[in-house]
């Protein structure tokens, strides 16, 4: 619990103090594949992929897994969870392969034990189309982006009082559809996407809210490869003006407005 505590907290070196005193606890005191080695496991596992020690992280999430493999039924929430840990790490790291790999096993096992329209698929669909759309794939990243905006379209319909962050996903999937359809050039529809993404974002969540900036600096560089220089200084400028708001001055979404608003600037 303390381990949890200061994790929660971003006291990561107490965290990792704690998880080892409880991990060494443990190891003398149960068996090596009793299932809540495999939580301490996965919790250390977390902590070493947050501050993007990956090697780490996947050593001890790969031991959490084998042990949920051993003592629990095939179709566990609790192995799903585990392969899309493993399956992030991978797709961090670019092993693009791997982490398919994984984040099948997580789905096979969520299409058993959810229902169809499960807002839980929708979130592995959308990681597969984010693994395919960094190998490339364009088509299939459409494919399982269609799919988790179709469960998330039906699993939050629109007047249901939902946290913002569940519209927040809605809106997500549109604008990750937007990123392909521009990857590919294909503007007209990139931009109807991102339009309805940014509607969505603006209706659910407050409008100067980090998300919604996101939005606004995808459209600036839809419109920045179009050529409409004005457009886009128009939308990295709301991107700017809540970044400066809401992050904290160093963040990489700060960063990287101030890069795109520059490059448009030279442009213009």
């Amino acid at each position: 619990m303390l381990g949890m505590l200061k994790f929660e907290q971003g006291e990561y070196k107490e965290a990792a103090l704690f998880y080892e005193k409880s991990l060494e606890v443990k190891r003398k005191t149960l068996p090596q594949d009793h299932s809540s080695l495999a939580t301490t496991y996965s919790n250390i596992g977390g902590l070493y992929g947050t501050i993007g020690d990956y090697s780490k992280a996947l050593e001890y999430y790969n031991k959490a897994y084998k042990i949920q493999e051993t003592v629990l039924p095939p179709n566990h929430s609790d192995l799903a969870f585990s392969c899309n840990n493993i399956a992030l790490l991978y797709k961090d790291m670019g092993d693009y392969s791997k982490a398919l790999e994984f984040y099948n096993k997580s789905l096979k096992i969520q299409e058993i034990a959810l229902p169809t329209n499960h807002p839980r698929l929708a979130n592995s669909y959308n990681n597969i189309g984010q693994v395919h759309k960094n190998m490339g794939d364009y088509s299939s990243a459409l494919g399982f982006y269609t799919k988790s905006h179709k469960i998330l379209e039906i699993a939050l319909p629109q007047n249901h009082p939902h946290l913002a962050t569940s519209y927040s996903s809605i809106g997500a999937v549109h604008d990750n559809m937007g990123e392909t359809y521009r990857e590919r050039r294909d503007y007209s529809t990139a931009l109807t996407y991102y339009q309805k993404g940014l509607e969505i974002l603006e209706r659910k969540l407050s409008t100067n809210h980090p998300d919604t900036a996101v939005a606004y600096h995808n459209m600036a560089k839809l419109y920045l490869a179009t050529g409409q220089y004005n457009m886009a200084m128009k939308n990295v400028q709301q991107a700017l003006e809540i970044g400066q708001e809401k992050l904290p001055i160093s963040h990489p979404h700060l960063l990287e407005y101030r890069e795109t608003f520059e490059e448009i600037r030279r442009n213009m």
